[in-house]
């Protein structure tokens, strides 16, 4: 059958390395319904709600503090080793339409643990609605990927193989989802080492989780853990600071009108899509 012969799309290069560097990734993946009641409450009263990838890039970046595993990279140079960062640099992934073609590019959030949640939404809007060149993050990797194949090939295993810039480069974990096309599990890859995909919410105020992770770096039982306190983390202190965020131009007793006004009419809002 004759076919048409199109060029590979500069955003369709990147996610071509991409895939070439997860593949060697021994990716393993737990899957879990969690109850989120109490977050689901406090998002419908906030006035300008965050989108539900910055919710979890914060409930993660909380947990990961407290445990440095979630904090460690597998490197290869010089040495096989594990590297733990001494804070979270979370990745979006963000879709985009460019130039009539769709294509997803990685929003770095560096630290989201001391960030406020509206600064962890505000830089993933900015990777959604910016030009590609006012992202720093779009800006560093669209550079590597314009490179020559050899000078390129370089660039990864350079940002692969040592620690402090893998860190730089991918984080030590990643935030996706579909949610916003309908939902479902999304078997992501990622030069690793942690992935957490979710789900739409459920009428019964319950959302499907699903992590991945290096099996070089942890074993299940740590997983299931951290799925445990994701849990206990959104409806908690991710909660607690939606409820404590101040309402704009409104008394106590407005903020406490809208509130009660938000709650009756609760919507479930996607954040950025994968």
């Amino acid at each position: 059958m004759r076919g048409t012969t199109r060029p590979i799309s500069l955003h369709r290069r990147l996610i071509i390395d991409l895939m070439l560097a997860s593949r060697g990734v021994p990716f393993v993946s737990l899957a879990r319904a969690i109850q989120i009641g109490p977050l689901l409450e406090a998002r419908a009263a906030a006035v300008r709600p965050p989108g539900f990838a910055a919710l979890f890039v914060k409930a993660f970046a909380l947990v990961a503090r407290d445990e440095p595993v979630l904090r460690t990279l597998y490197t290869g140079w010089p040495r096989r080793c594990l590297y733990e960062l001494p804070r979270s640099v979370a990745t979006v992934t963000i879709a985009r339409v460019e130039n009539g073609e769709d294509c997803v590019l990685p929003q770095r959030v560096s630290g989201p643990e001391a960030m406020s949640l509206a600064e962890i939404d505000a830089v993933i809007r900015q990777g959604k609605e910016a030009p590609v060149g006012d992202v720093a993050m779009f800006r560093k990797i669209m550079r590597a990927t314009r490179l020559p194949f050899p000078l390129r090939r370089f660039a990864w295993w350079v940002g692969l193989n040592f620690g402090r810039q893998r860190a730089n480069w991918f984080g030590n974990f990643s935030v996706t989802s579909v949610a916003a096309c309908g939902g479902g599990q999304l078997l992501a890859l990622s030069p690793g080492p942690f992935i957490i995909n979710y789900d739409v919410v459920r009428p019964d105020q319950t959302i499907d989780i699903l992590i991945r992770w290096d099996h070089r770096v942890t074993d299940g039982a740590m997983i299931a853990r951290t799925a445990i306190r994701l849990e206990q983390v959104l409806n908690g202190e991710i909660a607690a600071e939606l409820r404590a965020r101040p309402v704009p131009g409104r008394g106590p007793a407005e903020a406490d009108l809208g509130c009660e006004a938000a709650r009756q009419k609760m919507t479930v809002l996607s954040g950025p899509q994968a």
